[in-house]
């Protein structure tokens, strides 16, 4: 099977946005880029699906997301908060969360520190935007 060259620097393009400051990560996540494509019915805007595992105890520092973000935890427990949608709350596996445009998502860790987690997140941005931007904005 072989990937087309488009194809590949769009998934380059994916996972430069993604972890494009290194050192904003915690020692205890990893991103994984699922899948992007540009939405023929929405002109300008793309749908990427990234994985975020999270090992006991591991955070994200605080950050902000391009466009609307939908998250389905896939394992675990994760403890979220958002500067738009209310306190800090951890959400288990099967539950989902929603983070508006423009909003800063300041929790964002495992809730265990004996259990690894993971979620998925998807993204509704602008074709080409940086997907996670960490610190104030």
């Amino acid at each position: 099977m072989t990937i087309p060259m488009g194809r590949v620097a769009a998934m380059a393009v994916v996972v430069l946005a993604i972890v494009g400051a290194p050192a904003a990560h915690a020692e205890g996540d990893k991103v994984t880029p699922v899948r992007s494509e540009k939405l023929p019915n929405v002109p300008g805007k793309s749908l990427t699906a990234v994985v975020v595992n999270y090992a006991p105890g591991g955070k994200s520092a605080s950050h902000h997301h391009a466009g609307s973000v939908f998250v389905y935890v896939l394992s675990g427990s994760i403890r979220s908060e958002n500067s738009v949608t209310g306190p800090a709350r951890v959400y288990k596996a099967g539950e989902t969360f929603f983070e508006p445009p423009g909003s800063e998502h300041l929790v964002s860790e495992n809730a265990s520190t004996t259990e690894p987690a993971s979620l998925l997140a998807v993204f509704v941005a602008d074709d080409g935007a940086q997907l996670t931007t960490f610190g104030k904005k």
